[in-house]
This record gives C-alpha cells, structure tokens and sequence, in this order.
C-alpha cells in the first residue's frame, strides 16, 4: 500500500495523479499534509505540487470530459466527503483508459459517487447563497461567518462578487479557518485566527457599526410578522433551513441585550 501525502489543494491532488502513473504506485490512499495516517505496512509517497504536472493532467481531462463534466471534478473534491480523493481517482483511471464519455456511466459504482458528491457540493453552495448574513463593522467592512459542509467559498465567491459589488465584504469560512475578502475590485483569499464563539454584547459593540444592531432588530421582527402561527410547518422548515445553520443566522439569533 502507498500513502500519497499532498497539501489539500485540488492542484496537489491533480500532480498526485500525474505521479503515481509517473512512479506506477500501487494500492493508493490519500493524505494530507496536515494529517497523514500512521498505516502500517505502507510506504509514504510525498507530492509537492507542480504547475506543469497540474496542467498536463488537466489537459488530457479536457480531451475526455464535457465542460460541466470537467468543472464537476472540482466540485467533487470541494465536498470533502469520506474518501473522496480515492473515488476520483478511480474514476479518472476510467476516464483516461476509455474510449468514450463515461460520465453518465452510472453503472460504474465511482461514476455515480462523484456525481453524489458534486451534487452534494452544489446544494451546500446554493444554501450559503441564500444563508449568508453580513454584518456591517465600524470600518464599513461588511463580514458574515459562515460553516458549510463542503468547501463552497471558491465556487459563491463571483455570486457576491456580482450582487455587492459596491461593498466591501469579507465571507469567513470558521471550519476551514480561512475568508474571501472583496475590497471593490478584487477577490483574495484570506486566513484569519478569528474566535467565531465570541457572541458577547461587549466584543460585538466593539466591532459593529452602531446602527447594526437595529437594522438586525429590524430583520429579526420582519422574520417574525411573516411567520404565519397556524400555518406553521417545522418538518419542511427545517427541510429546507436545517439547524445547523442557525447559529449563524440573523433571524434565529436572540436580541443581545447589553
């Protein structure tokens, strides 16, 4: 068994493909840099991510994959699910040793685990399109924490980028500690060593614009003159708002008194 450790980016999962056909490594699992596994038996095969290796591999997929089928094996290593590192790698050994498209080949147990995943992927970055709420700090610098499931910020940064254009907004990813900062022109990429559990009415009066809290307010009572009692329905609430979002939430944040 070989353990092929890379640095957790797509492009080092790309030049670890080009090396185990480089090397002929046998029986693969993936690693992370920051967490590989101690297996016993198995010998560690290091990569350090090369651009020419990435484009070479990416190359040959384009040939063999339509543009959507392309784009989806980015999206599917964005959703982190168990193994997944592994299922897209058989599937490329698929792909490269096929004369024909097979991605609609859902006979293929990784066929259709990958597009599992990319779908799993496009309804988390869907949710966080609608979920997202921003915050306005003392600098005008509007900033929402979030915590999805899939690694989503690459694929909604152009969504805000193209819906608040004019503002000056940063989206914290607290799971993967790191942002998308928008500064009116650009996009970067940011990571920040930021205590998303520090909710006290001091530390937020200390960042937010004073006006926040009552354009919050007034949101929280909007949210609440449109619920309709008797026509409640937690299950399909919940269905399409599950609770593990709401703690990042506006209207399901209690008024902080201070």
């Amino acid at each position: 068994m070989t353990q092929v450790i890379y640095d957790g980016t797509y492009e080092g999962w790309v030049t670890a493909v080009f090396e185990i056909y480089e090397y002929k490594l046998q029986d693969i699992v993936f690693a992370q840099n920051n967490a590989p596994a101690d297996l016993l038996f198995a010998t560690d095969h290091v990569v350090i991510t090369d651009e020419a290796k990435v484009k070479r591999v990416l190359n040959g997929l384009k040939k063999r994959l339509s543009k959507n089928g392309f784009q989806g094996l980015y999206h599917a290593f964005l959703s982190e699910t168990h193994t997944i590192e592994e299922i897209m790698f058989r599937y490329v050994q698929y792909v490269l040793s096929s004369s024909r498209n097979v991605e609609e080949d859902f006979g293929n147990t990784d066929v259709l685990d990958l597009r599992k995943a990319i779908r799993l992927t496009g309804k988390e970055a869907h949710r966080m399109e609608a979920f997202v709420r921003f915050k306005l700090t003392k600098d005008q610098l509007y900033y929402a924490i979030v915590e999805p499931d899939c690694d989503v910020l690459p694929i909604i940064e152009n969504h805000f980028k193209n819906r608040y254009a004019d503002q000056r907004w940063l989206i914290y990813d607290a799971k993967r500690k790191y942002g998308i900062y928008y500064d009116l022109e650009n996009t970067a990429t940011v990571e920040l060593q930021f205590d998303t559990n520090t909710t006290s009415s001091k530390f937020l009066a200390e960042i937010n614009d004073p006006e926040e809290e009552f354009f919050q307010d007034l949101w929280r009572n909007y949210f609440r003159s449109v619920n309709i009692e008797s026509r409640k329905n937690t299950k399909l609430h919940l269905q399409h708002m599950p609770k593990r979002y709401w703690k990042n939430l506006t209207e399901k944040i209690p008024n902080i008194k201070k």
